[in-house]
């Protein structure tokens, strides 16, 4: 899976016509792309859900390599502090529907490619309809509410989706296809909490690292339209953007049934109550029980409230794989974050390479609540 070129979602639009033949003329030169790949692309139409960070460079990009129609997905309106990484609007847009100012940016750089501007908020009543009739679907959200329902829609209606997530200085992408036997619950298999997640406008983000990923998204939905290369299927780019790191992290998908709107998330990993937990630690104490506990929360989440005895291990870490030379197989490791959900993901990870990893139900505020 993900190793062997698709065929192309696309076939062949009309001929191009001399002004496209020039403005793709360096599509043109490539023999994987060629006068069908950019025709293919002409003939595509592609769904962004957010035209924000990530949905940006990815709109701004795809209108540049000739997607004959662009669907943008956003009920927000341009405020100031957005312009430091959304470089499709402009000052002078703060204050209108992100939809409108994208759309006037995509008519300026190819008054040829028709812009679908749905200002709405995404539903359970409404995403199958929004979505249904797009070739590929572009997840740039900024919550996870959104991205599972994103995702549940892209499965139930066959639809392979290029996903992307920054925040801070740290980014993911990959695309999920549940035809290919991959999805967003492969790699969170349960939305986390409210409280579980930092926003942007809490943690910050990175401006240039949302141009970076987006292109990458770009780059693989251009791919997939075409039919060229090897797309990100079954495998996740991890980056750090403070140590220039690429970390590949590969996703292994397991067969679920096709999710309604009310399917609840599963998961295969051990679970370790609070009050299990802290029962154990007083035998670990006593010397009759023996696991590592490690914390996969951020340095300052860390540093604030801790488990004694807890070792931290970002969760950043995990995905990279840069953690897992120094953790122990022949020992039970429990894994706790804040709420559990960012721990479960760790020790989904952690089992699938070979580890013995349980996870903390509830995490360390539901052990604050137990002691």
């Amino acid at each position: 899976m993900g190793r062997v070129p698709l065929p192309a979602l696309v076939p062949p639009g009309p001929p191009l016509t001399p002004a496209q033949v020039e403005r793709g003329s360096r599509h043109l030169l490539l023999a994987e792309i060629g006068v069908d790949g950019q025709r293919r692309l002409r003939n595509a139409r592609v769904l962004v859900v957010g035209a924000g960070g990530l949905g940006a460079p990815v709109i701004q990009y795809l209108a540049a390599a000739g997607v004959g129609t662009l669907g943008i997905v956003d009920d927000d309106v341009v405020d100031v502090s957005n312009l430091q990484r959304q470089v499709i609007h402009g000052t002078a847009d703060v204050g209108r529907a992100k939809v409108d100012s994208a759309s006037d940016a995509v008519a300026a750089l190819d008054p040829d490619i028709r812009v679908v501007a749905h200002r709405t908020r995404l539903t359970s009543e409404n995403v199958d309809e929004t979505l249904r009739g797009y070739d590929v679907v572009v997840d740039g959200t900024d919550n996870f509410p959104t991205r599972y329902l994103v995702n549940d829609a892209c499965v139930r209606l066959g639809l392979p989706e290029v996903w992307g997530s920054v925040l801070r200085f740290d980014a993911q992408t990959t695309v999920f296809w549940g035809r290919a036997g991959v999805q967003l619950r492969d790699l969170f298999p349960t939305p986390p909490r409210d409280d579980e997640v930092p926003s942007c406008a809490e943690a910050g983000v990175l401006g240039a690292l949302c141009g970076q990923i987006g292109s990458v998204m770009a780059t693989e939905v251009v791919k997939l339209l075409t039919g060229t290369g090897e797309p990100l299927l079954g495998r996740v780019l991890v980056v750090d953007a403070l140590r220039a790191r690429w970390t590949e992290v590969p996703l292994v998908g397991r067969p679920t049934p096709t999710p309604s709107l009310e399917a609840p998330p599963m998961s295969d990993v051990p679970v370790v109550t609070a009050p299990e937990l802290v029962s154990r630690l007083a035998a670990r104490e006593a010397g009759t029980d023996d696991f590592l506990l490690i914390d996969v929360r951020e340095p300052a989440e860390h540093a604030q409230v801790s488990i004694p005895g807890a070792v931290l291990v970002p969760l950043g870490t995990v995905f990279d794989g840069t953690a897992l030379a120094d953790l122990p197989r022949d020992q039970e490791i429990v894994v706790h974050c804040q709420v559990g959900a960012r721990s479960l993901t760790a020790a989904k990870i952690l089992r699938g390479a070979g580890f013995d990893a349980s996870n903390v139900d509830g995490g360390i505020l539901a052990w604050l609540d137990a002691r």
